[in-house]
């Protein structure tokens, strides 16, 4: 089993990303150019299925451009997108994305069997977004795990990321089990004493020096 196969659904990311759901559904209810094909609930068992993932090492085909079926889709700001982003992405701001324009996009994407993937600063930050295009009926809609920052910590190796779970939701970023252990303990004690700084404190001085 590849470490990429491996369910990292957590009970926090489903009810933050519950929570926003309702709210932008709260603040789209009266739209009536837009269908719910899915119930809230469903939509948030969606969250951490595998097959909803689209994972930091694929990056590289789309990047180089050897992948030509899948589209990313920055949801940050505009500024933030100039600050830096990556390579063929495209911005398309959250505030905006359900515009007439955006929709009718997706929309044509979908029908070409396109793969648009969404990303943020974090994981997080694009949870709402994409269960919203989810419960809204894109079956092609998919989410990057870690969001920007892993990419751009990652970016100059993105092949490394097929052994790293640091980046997906639940996941820590050091093994406790292992620091546990006696042996891990030892290790952790050996290394605290390597950095460990040994500090000399100034003598006082025991008296008056000197005289009249």
């Amino acid at each position: 089993m590849h470490v990429h196969e491996l369910n990292p659904i957590r009970t926090t990311v489903i009810l933050i990303g519950f929570t926003v759901l309702i709210i932008i559904g709260l603040l789209t209810i009266n739209n009536p150019r837009l269908t719910y094909k899915l119930t809230p609930e469903s939509t948030a068992g969606l969250v951490g299925g595998n097959e909803n993932y689209f994972y930091p090492y694929q990056l590289e085909n789309v990047i180089n451009g050897q992948d030509k079926n899948t589209i990313l889709f920055d949801i940050r700001n505009n500024f933030v997108f100039g600050q830096g982003h990556i390579p063929g992405a495209e911005n398309v701001d959250a505030i905006e994305l359900l515009n007439e324009d955006n929709i009718k996009r997706l929309e044509s994407l979908e029908k070409k069997g396109i793969t648009v993937v969404v990303y943020g600063d974090t994981q997080l930050q694009a949870n709402g977004p994409w269960m919203l295009l989810r419960q809204l009926g894109f079956d092609n809609i998919k989410i990057l795990p870690g969001g920007y920052e892993y990419y751009n910590l990652m970016k100059n190796d993105l092949a490394a990321t097929k052994t790293d779970l640091s980046y997906l939701p639940g996941n820590p970023k050091f093994n406790y089990a292992e620091i546990s252990t006696s042996s891990g303990s030892d290790t952790l004690h050996k290394q605290n004493a390597k950095t460990e700084v040994k500090v000399e404190r100034k003598k006082k001085k025991s008296g008056a020096e000197g005289g009249c």
